[in-house]
């Protein structure tokens, strides 16, 4: 009992030193002050995990389209201002994308980056709303560990990234992020507005390949910022490249269960009805050589017929 206690009074002091060092900036932002409210939320998060399904288990789902319609859409108008944001106070503030350390000045451009990467936080706890839409419409197959773990740790995380380093190399992911985002949302707004457009949305499979290429990336530019001995926490360089390879185990998952997984169980078919039309019949049916269906028990079944004729009649004489 003395080690836990020892354990969460030296964290609780851990806690008040790191404060020393904060971004005093957006300390009075709203959500900023502590991370009592940014835990609260992602504990709501997870406990309408729990409840929501109890809940929707002996009702009729929830259509939302309009609903959905209009939040998909936000969502991209959202994700593009943040990308906007970031990218115009980036190019204004000459910031560099191989090293770009944290100014806590009070420089309008950096104030504005700031700003920006505060948005993209509150746009991850926004983002908590495509779960509970999913439950709502019971869509549970959707809520899978992917998706709960994708969402709730960059809430909770983020809450991390504006309250020490609201600024520098964190716009970079961010800003790859938050474009991505525009075209997930976009394809969601789409694919909401019913099956007369859903059929022309053939672009779902590489929105997964470029979330994929995302992570490879923000390795690949961290590695480089720890390469250079980039004036940014290592901590935290150390940190995002774990959490990135997370991602691109789950995604990667994700995407050979989707997408590859499924090859085989059609090369498995395609041997099954190979065997079938070699034996002339497949479900009643069988190919012409021009690859035309005609009936393959039309022929077949008089010989069937004869053979059993001719079997009933030696049996007799026999």
């Amino acid at each position: 009992m003395e080690i836990v206690t020892h354990f969460i009074n030296d964290t609780i002091e851990f806690y008040k030193w790191t404060l020393n060092i904060a971004d005093k900036r957006v300390e009075k932002w709203p959500l900023m002050e502590n991370p009592l409210p940014t835990l609260a939320i992602s504990t709501s998060y997870l406990l309408f995990l729990w409840l929501g399904p109890k809940y929707m288990k002996n009702r009729e789902p929830f259509q939302l389209r309009k609903t959905l319609i209009v939040y998909n859409f936000s969502m991209v108008f959202l994700n593009f201002f943040i990308f906007k944001e970031l990218f115009m106070a980036a190019r204004s503030a000459s910031y560099s994308y191989i090293c770009q350390p944290v100014d806590y000045s009070e420089d309008p451009n950096e104030v504005r980056v700031a700003g920006a990467l505060w948005w993209y936080f509150i746009s991850k706890g926004i983002e908590y709303l495509d779960t509970v839409f999913f439950i709502l419409r019971k869509k549970f197959n959707q809520v899978t560990f992917l998706h709960v773990y994708h969402h709730c740790t960059m809430f909770t995380l983020w809450w991390i990234g504006i309250k020490w380093v609201a600024g520098g190399q964190s716009f970079f992911g961010a800003h790859m992020n938050a474009a991505i985002h525009v075209l997930m949302y976009l394809y969601y707004g789409l694919a909401s507005c019913g099956p007369k457009i859903q059929k022309y949305l053939w672009w779902k499979k590489y929105l997964t390949i470029v979330q994929m290429i995302q992570f490879h990336v923000t390795i690949g530019h961290t590695a480089l910022s720890l390469y250079v001995n980039c004036d940014f926490p290592h901590w935290m360089h150390y940190s995002l490249i774990c959490y990135a390879i997370t991602f691109i185990v789950l995604f990667g998952n994700f995407y050979y269960q989707t997408y590859r997984r499924q090859l085989p169980r059609r090369d498995a078919s395609s041997s099954k009805a190979g065997k079938a039309l070699s034996n002339g019949s497949l479900n009643g049916l069988s190919k012409a050589p021009n690859g035309a269906a005609v009936m393959g028990s039309k022929e077949e079944k008089p010989q069937e017929s004869s053979g059993r004729r001719k079997r009933k009649g030696r049996a007799k004489r026999d």
